[in-house]
């Protein structure tokens, strides 16, 4: 999807305020939803995964599930703007590294250690109250895990329960005053003296 694109700064993928917010997603959903709704908190347009079973409700790009269409986003921070709603969440990304191995990072809050196997390696999470923004080093997972490099992210599921504002991948970490607006965590004036939040990848 965007292997001939130009890839510098920031690539978004993801933000819940555009006028179609899930174009380039797809969506499965089992006994819950995936709506775009109005946080109270953030007072700004977001995407509500909210599902009884985590595993069963969830938003995955790109759309088409055939493995020969992938992002071919090879920038190698991906960050994500999430609400915590004190429930069961998860997140998976799909990469392809210097071997030309498929590997599958799936990040959630329900558990407490790091599995590494061939395939796949899943990771804990821990998330603040309120809106985070999750930071995962692609390039430092890959190379930590299996001991490769990465070349580019394919697939990317966002799975129940959560709050999104944004997904965007960045060629490094910008700070706070480099971000552009719509890029931060929109919080009502009252918070505007706190510092936002930022949760890495454990």
């Amino acid at each position: 999807m965007f292997k001939n694109a130009y890839q510098h700064g920031l690539l978004s993928v993801f933000f819940a305020g555009g006028s179609k917010p899930l174009a380039i997603w797809g969506t499965t959903v089992k006994e819950g939803h995936v709506k775009r709704m109005t946080d109270e908190e953030a007072r700004c347009l977001v995407l509500e995964i909210k599902g009884a079973n985590v595993a069963t409700t969830y938003i995955f790009c790109p759309p088409d599930p055939s493995p020969v269409v992938s992002l071919g986003i090879r920038l190698p921070f991906i960050v994500i703007i999430v609400k915590n709603l004190k429930k069961y969440f998860s997140f998976e990304i799909q990469v392809l590294d210097g071997t030309n191995t498929r590997r599958r990072f799936r990040v959630s809050n329900y558990q407490s250690t790091s599995r590494i196997r061939p395939f796949i390696c899943t990771m804990p999470l821990g998330l603040n109250d309120g809106w985070n923004q999750v930071q995962f080093n692609l390039d430092d997972f890959v190379r930590r895990a299996y001991n490769t490099t990465y070349i580019e992210t394919q697939r990317l599921q966002i799975h129940a329960n959560c709050r999104l504002r944004r997904i965007y991948f960045a060629d490094r970490l910008y700070t706070e005053t480099e971000l552009p607006t719509l890029y931060k965590i929109l919080l009502p004036v009252k918070h505007k003296n706190e510092e936002h939040k930022t949760t890495n990848a454990e």
